[in-house]
């Protein structure tokens, strides 16, 4: 990219705007289909930000609104020409979460809870790329290769010596008990989390089989929040073959009480991490 715009961030934005439009008009997404004579799921594509959205969309939808303020319509323009450029992930060809990866990229922080796995901003390159062939065996050399690629580049965010993502990571007993690659790769992998554990803006809870049922049994999902306050909240729901994106105040409630009640049954910080060290003993050299 030539700029620090982030095209996700600027399609969901966008989107917004439009809904609100839409919604100060009194009109539904169905009869704003039916003047442009285009579908209700492009209508709804486009306010959600999953779909680029030209100029031309723009402008039309300003029509179909009546925007007089000429202001107001050069901006949201200018949002739809920001969101057809291509962020630094576009450069590794078709990633799957592409658009999870946007929003990662421009998040302020980011809550996860991974019951089988050692959640990807926190591994390994060796730990990864064991992951990743045995997670998709059909998966050619190189394209493992991209996807680690990848995984390392969005690690750059923690990394980072100005405003570094803040992540909270809640892990099952499950993820360090899981042998991926070898015994090295693991005991390097458990070291390697406790290291970044120390960080002040990580923080790292294990979830030990002793606490029983809990709210995550139904999956790994995570809690992405903006700085700026036009960006909602967002929970990501990881699937095989399309993700989840949940955006509504009241479903994101859900999880982030959810997310409190697994931090509470998780053990401490500290804990954690004498907890993590002696998994990683159990793993010879």
């Amino acid at each position: 990219m030539a700029s620090n715009v982030n095209p996700t961030v600027r399609r969901r934005r966008l989107g917004q705007e439009l809904r609100r439009l839409r919604e100060l008009k009194g009109m539904t997404a169905e009869e704003v289909a039916e003047r442009l004579l285009v579908s209700q799921s492009k209508i709804s594509r486009l306010e959600n930000g999953r779909r680029s959205i030209s100029q031309r969309d723009v402008r039309d939808l300003c029509g179909v609104y009546e925007v007089e303020d000429q202001r107001i319509v050069d901006s949201l323009m200018e949002m739809a020409r920001d969101s057809r450029q291509q962020g630094w992930w576009h450069a590794f060809g078709d990633i799957p979460y592409s658009v999870y990866i946007g929003l990662e990229t421009d998040a302020e922080s980011l809550r996860v809870y991974e019951p089988q796995l050692v959640t990807g901003l926190l591994q390994t390159r060796a730990y990864a790329e064991a992951l990743v062939q045995g997670a998709l065996p059909e998966t050619s050399t190189e394209d493992i290769d991209k996807r680690v690629q990848v995984r390392m580049r969005r690690q750059e965010r923690i990394s980072a010596e100005h405003n570094p993502l803040r992540l909270w990571v809640v892990l099952d007993e499950a993820a360090l008990r899981r042998l991926v690659g070898s015994e090295l790769v693991m005991r390097e992998q458990l070291e390697h989390l406790i290291e970044m554990s120390h960080l002040p803006h990580v923080t790292v809870q294990v979830l030990p089989f002793e606490c029983g049922a809990h709210p995550g049994l139904n999956g790994q999902y995570a809690i992405l929040e903006f700085a700026d306050a036009a960006d909602s909240s967002v929970v990501y729901l990881e699937g095989v073959t399309s993700d989840l994106y949940l955006e509504k105040a009241h479903d994101v409630q859900k999880y982030a009480v959810m997310y409190e009640h697994l931090r509470a049954q998780s053990l401490n910080v500290e804990q954690s991490r004498q907890f993590i060290a002696e998994a990683a003993k159990s793993y010879a050299r």
